[in-house]
């Protein structure tokens, strides 16, 4: 069960073991070290980010919490308060209309551990309680095991398989 720290403002939530909080402009230089990390970002079409692309795209999200009021988190172990990785529901928009898009990208040290499953589950609670209109998606290139079988694990179903931001890519929705 997820614990949510303020009514449907997701600034905070807390898992079995995970803190998950509203992303801050001190998280820039781990975000921009994790995009950085070539083990981390194997499955990212565009590969490993130089330093000015992460700043942008962490300003991005940034934004997204100021326009819409949630985004991606910083993910954060209980236990220890160390920083595993970033992840959470952002609105996206494709050819069917509006979506929550699912992202997660954890530092190579804490794969393998069950954490993104356990953020995924609690960013899809907080999705399907606050926004029960909107279908939630993963997208991942069609060679991210790992990604796809979280989406498959939590019950998300390959609708088809096209090219998404240069790779051809698995889209994953979720029923209900």
């Amino acid at each position: 069960m997820t614990q949510v720290s303020e009514g449907a403002r997701p600034e905070r939530l807390a898992t079995a073991r995970l803190v998950l909080r509203r992303v801050a402009p001190g998280d820039v230089d781990a975000m921009i070290a994790l995009h950085a990390d070539p083990d981390a970002t194997r499955h990212r079409p565009e590969g490993a980010s130089p330093p000015a692309d992460s700043r942008r795209l962490f300003a991005s999200w940034l934004d997204h919490w100021t326009e819409f009021g949630y985004g991606y988190w910083a993910i954060e172990l209980a236990a220890t308060g160390e920083l595993a990785g970033f992840g959470g529901l952002q609105l996206a928009y494709g050819d069917d209309g509006p979506y929550l898009n699912v992202f997660y990208r954890l530092f190579p040290g804490f794969w393998g551990q069950g954490y993104a499953p356990e953020m995924v589950t609690a960013a899809v609670e907080w999705g399907r309680h606050t926004h029960p209109g909107l279908p939630i998606v993963i997208i991942t290139p069609t060679s991210n095991d790992p990604a796809r079988r979280v989406a498959d694990k939590l019950g998300f179903v390959k609708v088809r398989e096209a090219p998404f931001q240069g790779a051809l890519s698995c889209f994953y929705h979720l029923p209900g």
